[in-house]
C-alpha cells in the first residue's frame, strides 16, 4: 500500500512509451507533461532529460528542479494518474519557481490538480 503523498516513480521503458503514445501532452518552452489515467491508487511520475539539454550537470539540475516542483504539488494532485515530465533546453537555466508555475498550469489543464 502506497501513502497518498509518497513519491512513486516510473521505471520501465514500456511505461514511458505507453505515456508517449497514448497519453495526453501539454507543452511549454520549459517542460512537456504527458498524462494518462490509470486504475492505481497513487500518482506515479517519470522525469526524462535528453542529451540535448547539455552535460550531466545540466541534466541533473533539470531533474532536481522538476522533482522538487512536483513534490511540492503532490499533496494537491488527484490519484490514479501516470505523469512524465520531459525537460527542455531552457529547463536547467530557470528557477524552480518558474517550473512550479508552468507545472501547476499544465496539471490544471489536464484536470489532475484539485
Amino acid at each position: 500500500m502506497v501513502a497518498l503523498n509518497e513519491y512513486v516513480s516510473l521505471k520501465k521503458n514500456n511505461e514511458f512509451r505507453r505515456l508517449y503514445s497514448k497519453g495526453r501532452f501539454y507543452q511549454s518552452p520549459l517542460i512537456v507533461t504527458y498524462v494518462i489515467k490509470t486504475r492505481r491508487n497513487c500518482v506515479r511520475v517519470g522525469i526524462t532529460t535528453s542529451k540535448k539539454i547539455g552535460n550531466a550537470v545540466l541534466r541533473n539540475r533539470s531533474r532536481r528542479i522538476i522533482r522538487e516542483s512536483y513534490r511540492s504539488l503532490l499533496p494537491e494532485l488527484k490519484t490514479g494518474y501516470d505523469i512524465v515530465f520531459v525537460a527542455r533546453g531552457k529547463t536547467p537555466f530557470v528557477k524552480s519557481t518558474d517550473i512550479l508555475r508552468v507545472m501547476k498550469k499544465q496539471l490544471k489543464e489536464a484536470g489532475i490538480f484539485r
